[in-house]
């Protein structure tokens, strides 16, 4: 009915194709100015704190191992829009105020690390213990045997699970658009509030979500090609 209605009405035809002209630069530039800087921080910090987490998950620290477990389920154990609303509207009521594309780097780096975490934890343990072994027997500390010879491996093995985290995450920034973060799904909303073409407007912002996410998936199959070259 709905599409009947714009094959059969030329009028509606041309607002929709004008719409969708004036829509595509605001959608595009949400993208560039919050959507892809809000993945790349998120994943770079989440990154960090996941390295920090696996490798707190596999030391005989006790201390250490229990607070990245608790960290580790309270996350895993949690949805992610809970975490964000928690962080930017559920903090101020004890006095910390949080800017929304702050609050929304917190939220998401904080995710990302509970998550990336569990993936490098079994990169690293899928590292045969002969090499750990080996590389006491040569002299090597802890810290260097980790540097020279189980992260890089570890990495190898960790990348292929971490490109589609990546490429979760930038699916997942559209949740940013819930605390006032002007992403590009929040620009779709707006525009779509001013003309009632919610059906379009989000069409749209699916398809530019889908045309990233396709780009980086070719990006992540060339990395692996790439690594694979070295695997006998």
């Amino acid at each position: 009915m709905y599409l009947t209605s714009i094959f059969t009405d030329p009028e509606r035809i041309d607002r929709l194709i004008s719409i969708a002209k004036s829509s595509l630069l605001p959608l595009l530039e949400g993208a560039i100015s919050y959507t892809i800087p809000l993945t790349l921080i998120a994943f770079v910090i989440g990154l960090s704190l996941a390295i920090l987490t696996a490798l707190a998950r596999i030391s005989s620290v006790k201390i250490l191992q229990v607070i990245a477990r608790i960290y580790v389920s309270a996350i895993r154990g949690t949805p992610l829009l809970v975490q964000l609303f928690i962080i930017f509207y559920g903090l101020p009521t004890i006095g910390v105020i949080i800017d929304p594309f702050p609050s929304a780097v917190i939220g998401f780096s904080l995710n990302v690390g509970a998550y990336a975490s569990e993936i490098i934890r079994a990169a690293i343990l899928s590292i045969p213990k002969g090499q750990w072994e080996a590389g006491y027997s040569m002299g090597m500390s802890y810290q260097q045997l980790l540097k020279r010879i189980i992260l890089p491996q570890a990495s190898r093995v960790s990348i292929p699970p971490l490109s589609n985290t990546f490429i979760s995450l930038v699916k997942d920034t559209s949740l940013a658009s819930m605390i006032l973060v002007t992403e590009m799904f929040r620009r779709a909303q707006e525009i779509a509030a001013t003309n009632y073409e919610f059906l379009l407007l989000y069409s749209m912002a699916a398809l530019i979500y889908w045309v990233i996410c396709f780009v980086l998936s070719i990006l992540q199959g060339f990395m692996e090609k790439r690594l694979n070259r070295y695997v006998s």
